[in-house]
Order: structure tokens, then C-alpha cells, then sequence
């Protein structure tokens, strides 16, 4: 089915988005499983992987548009040097894709895409749980200090 050009762009544009915060997340991810915050590691890493599912997914929709999907496009990165910068640098990161996904939604019900509006939708309601718990551990660094944070971090064998 051949798509509208405009959704495409949109489409291409938020998998950048995508394949930008995939390597972040893999990034910190990595870091905190050097640092021995194996409970870090593993709810990073996580949230990595539904953004690999989020771009298969617009890549999927790009192809069934007849479009090209472009996965050489990628954002700045920002990586923290520790575990607070990278808490704030992921609740960026998520905060932007909300903004570009309600950005997108608008814009696919305007131009009557509303197969690709609910696929949007279904991937806005998951960058709203990311940034739902990258918000609660925020809080808990805020509450409990980062040193009692991060010991709760490491598994304990």
C-alpha cells in the first residue's frame, strides 16, 4: 500500500529517534553492569530492547507503506558519566519521543493514517511507562541519597 510521503518522513524521523536512544540505553546499561548495579543493568537493557521492538515496528510500518526506512540517521547521544546523569539523560530522551509520538499521532489522524496513528499510540503508551519509572527512580535517588540507591542496585549472591 503505497503511504503518504509526510508519514513516511514522520515514521523515518521517529526511528531515529529509536535507533538514538537504543544506543544510549545499551551505553548505560553496559556501564552499570561494569559498576556492579546489576538490577540497573537489567531494567536498562530492558528498556533497550522494547525500544529495538519500537523500531522494528516503524520499520515494519515504513515497509508496508512502500517507503524506504532509513536506519542510518541517528540523534546526538547523551551519555551520563554516572548513574544520576544518566537517570536525567533517559527521562530527556523519553520526554522528547513522548513529545514526537503525540507530535505524530496529530499528524497521522490529520492525514487520515489511522492504522499508523494506532500503531504510534501503542508505542506512546510504552515511552509513558519508561519515563513513569525512570521518574519513580529519580524520586528514589531524591529520597533516599544516591550511595543507599545504588547499594540497592547490586545483587547480592
Amino acid at each position: 500500500m503505497k503511504g503518504d510521503e509526510k508519514t513516511i518522513e514522520l515514521l523515518n524521523a521517529l526511528l531515529a529517534d529509536e535507533l538514538t536512544v537504543i544506543n544510549q540505553y545499551i551505553v548505560h546499561a553496559e556501564m552499570c553492569s561494569n559498576w556492579d548495579y546489576e538490577r540497573l543493568h537489567k531494567s536498562v537493557e530492558k528498556r533497550a530492547i522494547d525500544e529495538m521492538k519500537h523500531a522494528e515496528k516503524l520499520i515494519a510500518r515504513v515497509l508496508f507503506l512502500e517507503g524506504i526506512p532509513i536506519v542510518s540517521n541517528l540523534n546526538k547521544i547523551q551519555i551520563g558519566a554516572d548513574v544520576e546523569k544518566q537517570l536525567n539523560n533517559d527521562r530527556d530522551a523519553e520526554q522528547r519521543a513522548i513529545m514526537a509520538y503525540r507530535a505524530a499521532i496529530k499528524a497521522c489522524f490529520d492525514l487520515g493514517d489511522h492504522g499508523t496513528r494506532e500503531i504510534l499510540e501503542h508505542i506512546l503508551e510504552d515511552e509513558e511507562d519508561h519515563i513513569d519509572h525512570i521518574e519513580a527512580q529519580i524520586d528514589q535517588v531524591a529520597h533516599m541519597g544516591i550511595g543507599t540507591y545504588l547499594s540497592e542496585q547490586i545483587e547480592k549472591e
